[in-house]
């Protein structure tokens, strides 16, 4: 009799750890972590204030408990000065609010006061962007690059290797073709390509959104 009820309550206590674990392990999981790269490289700069629509729809989207970051992209990206804003959001609405309008303020002085930078380090912010998503923790993982999606790196800097994109999904938006591009079409096509490779053969998903007017779903994986 004793061991029978003992047995009860064994089952019933593994029951209830079990009914837990998964509220307890996947808290995580749900949220979304978004990180916008702004390219400030030479005339790029004059394509910003695009930007701030796309910013503004990411916070109206994002939810309590999402994290947002934004960073600029210049000579020398894989460094924390670079970034303008970044924030997880608080679980009360009014919080919340408060630190969407903060950050909309710290992205309009810097697009007021942005300088163009000599290079495009787009593989140091890159890498940036995937610490900072793996410190979020969050399941839903997204790197926008506003970029023309050409690199320059000074020289000396090292970025010819591998970045770990399992489970991100990168998306170039607004990818303006540059004066070469126009003798040359197959350049921009090759560097879509180039980027799309990287981006896919280390675990990623790949997309390019050039029509900023049709931007519902940004944040759906496909």
């Amino acid at each position: 009799m004793k061991n029978t009820i003992l047995n009860k309550i064994s089952k019933l206590i593994i029951l209830m750890v079990f009914s837990v674990l998964p509220a307890c392990s996947g808290g995580g999981s749900h949220a979304t972590s978004v990180v916008l790269l702004l390219d400030t490289s030479g005339t790029y700069t004059n394509e910003l204030e695009k930007a701030q629509s796309i910013i503004n729809y990411i916070l109206g989207t994002l939810s309590s408990g999402d994290s947002f970051t934004v960073a600029r992209i210049d000579s020398g990206s894989f460094s924390e000065k670079d970034i303008v804003a970044k924030m997880t959001f608080d679980d009360r609405p009014s919080a919340a609010n408060s630190q969407k309008r903060t950050f909309q303020a710290a992205i309009n002085k810097m697009v007021a006061e942005v300088k163009s930078s000599t290079y495009t380090d787009i593989s140091g912010g890159m890498l940036q962007a995937i610490e900072f998503l793996e410190e979020s923790g969050a399941g839903n993982r997204h790197v926008f690059v506003f970029s023309d999606m050409k690199e320059e790196i000074p020289e000396g800097h090292i970025r010819d290797f591998p970045i770990n994109f399992a489970g991100v999904t990168v998306t170039a938006l607004n990818v303006t073709k540059l004066r070469s591009d126009n003798v040359d079409p197959r350049e921009y096509l090759d560097r879509l390509a180039d980027w799309k490779s990287r981006v896919e053969s280390n675990g990623g998903a790949w997309r390019v959104v050039n029509d900023l007017e049709r931007i519902e779903g940004l944040l759906q994986n496909d």
